[in-house]
């Protein structure tokens, strides 16, 4: 009878691995890799990363993230051109919106703990190449945002040193008013940043932990300071009347604007809600948490909470400062440039002013350190499944690292920042982050569908309607992004399913095991 049963057993995995070679043979560019898979994949020695962050590290990486020089200068330059004091609204709006794509990466988060982020849920739930579309995607995006901030933090750093009288030589100071240049502290940032990283993942949430406890100190100081100068009548009326605004022209005028003909307006019910897509790109970065799940000690637990609590506190703060800055200064007397310090400068206090340039230019450093953190996550993860070279999934023997593709994306990052004015290049991380929340709330529903047994620790509530109203409300701030921005992100796709086509499929790990598999 044993022996018959273990026959019976093995028929049954033969045909088990016939059956999924057929799905493979079907699916194609489609096959999806199971969750057990790649859960089985992080236990590799030589993949396995090293396992330290806890729900506290998780927070603390996504409000480094997130509080950003937006807090400093978006509250205030909103509120004059946009919403006016109702600006505190247009955060809570697009808090809401930020939370609906939150509760869907909690769930992907916590049922597939695994490097990668959007595109180890899109393998698990829509396939391999939507998955390699997603992972491009986000290499792209986090490069392109790492470099951003890189420079943005150049800029400060070199007003600081100004003001200490140390000026650096010109070509030195990066590309300005199309003067070619080198900006030298943009790419050392970069490469200090990268050493961390490298050095391992609990050093890098010190640092970090460091960094957003003064950046945050600095935030909590102006709202505490600030509500001492507030002028009630400052927010009459709360909610400006409406004012219609002229569109852009051809690709510069927003997607929206071209199918529809819908023009958004400034102030009033409706500015509200143009200035939550504005807003909104204040809150990138909580999506970062989900590419540390395979590094959080229990990520069943803690990643949800990281999530979702950089969330709430970054929103509570948002709200918090746009209240101050309105209520120091009119709406309409705010300036554009540095809204908050100058509305402490006119009330005559302008030490609180250098503070929050301060403030600024260390958050940054947090910035650009798990924007970093996040695209070497994401490019590991696709270095394991064979769809990059496998050099890149090689794990440091001591600091337990990533430390090729760390190392080979700082590098390139740091070249970038160093000799490219990319300001015009920085819509491209808005639209990037927003295609990996509608492919994100999608892959919920698909593999609650295909894998209704999988243990979820956190679910997503109201199924399916949470996530179509996430992707609904991804597609729409999608629209009101400009029409060339649509076409460098369509370009930048292309590409990748190019590179997909002639290396990816062909090297592809689940492809080889796939075609291996007993007919």
């Amino acid at each position: 009878m044993s022996t018959e049963h273990q026959g019976s057993s093995g028929d049954s995995r033969q045909g088990g691995a016939a059956r999924q070679d057929s799905v493979g043979r079907q699916q194609g560019v489609f096959r999806t890799k199971t969750v057990e898979q790649s859960i089985r994949d992080t236990e590799e020695p030589e993949h396995a990363l090293k396992k330290s962050l806890s729900a506290l590290d998780l927070t603390v990486f996504g409000v480094g993230v997130i509080i950003g020089t937006g807090i400093f200068v978006l509250t205030g330059k909103i509120a004059k051109e946009t919403a006016g004091p109702s600006v505190a609204l247009a955060f809570v709006v697009a808090g809401v919106v930020c939370g609906l794509a939150a509760l869907c990466y909690a769930e992907f988060a916590s049922t597939v703990p695994v490097a990668g982020s959007a595109y180890t849920f899109s393998y698990a739930s829509l396939g391999e190449l939507p998955a390699w579309i997603i992972g491009w995607d986000l290499v792209l995006e986090l490069a392109l945002g790492c470099a951003v901030v890189a420079v943005g933090w150049s800029g400060y750093m070199r007003s600081l040193l100004d003001t200490a009288g140390i000026n650096l030589p010109d070509f030195l100071s990066g590309t300005h008013d199309g003067k070619f240049g080198f900006d030298l502290l943009a790419c050392i940032l970069v490469l200090v940043i990268t050493a961390i990283l490298v050095a391992g993942m609990k050093l890098s949430s010190r640092v970090t932990s460091v960094i957003v406890g003064i950046k945050v100190t600095v935030v909590l100081l102006v709202i505490i300071v600030g509500a001492f100068f507030i002028t009630g009548a400052n927010y009459k009326p709360f909610v400006p009347p409406t004012v219609e605004t002229e569109g852009g022209s051809g690709l510069t005028a927003p997607l929206v604007q071209l199918l529809f003909g819908f023009t958004p307006t400034s102030f009033g019910v409706m500015g509200i809600f143009t200035a939550a897509a504005v807003v909104f790109f204040a809150f990138i970065g909580f999506d970062i948490v989900a590419t540390a799940a395979e590094e959080t000690k229990l990520p069943q637990r803690d990643v949800p909470r990281g999530i979702l609590g950089s969330l709430i506190i970054c929103t509570l703060l948002y709200v918090a400062v746009s209240v101050v800055v309105t209520g120091m200064q009119k709406y309409s007397d705010l300036s554009t440039d540095a809204p908050l310090a100058d509305a402490f400068k006119s009330v005559g206090h302008p030490f609180w002013a250098g503070l929050i340039s301060f403030g600024a230019a260390v958050g940054l450093t947090s910035v650009c350190m798990i924007l970093l953190l996040g695209q070497s996550r994401v490019f590991f993860a696709m270095s394991r499944d064979g769809l990059l070279p496998k050099t890149f999934s090689q794990v440091h023997p001591r600091f337990g690292t990533p430390y090729r593709s760390t190392i080979l994306l700082g590098a390139l990052v740091a070249v970038v920042a160093g000799f490219t004015s990319i300001d015009e290049l920085a819509e491209l991380v808005n639209i990037g982050t927003l295609f990996a929340f509608v492919v994100v709330a999608v892959g919920v529903v698909i593999l609650r569908r295909k894998r209704p047994d999988l243990p979820r620790s956190f679910k997503t509530p109201l199924v399916p309607l949470i996530p179509a109203l996430s992707v609904l409300a991804s597609l729409w701030l999608m629209l009101n992004l400009p029409a060339e921005t649509w076409l460098r992100f369509g370009v930048w796709m292309l590409i990748g399913v190019a590179v997909y086509f002639v290396y990816g499929r062909r090297n592809s790990k689940l492809g080889k095991s796939t075609a291996a598999a007993p007919k």
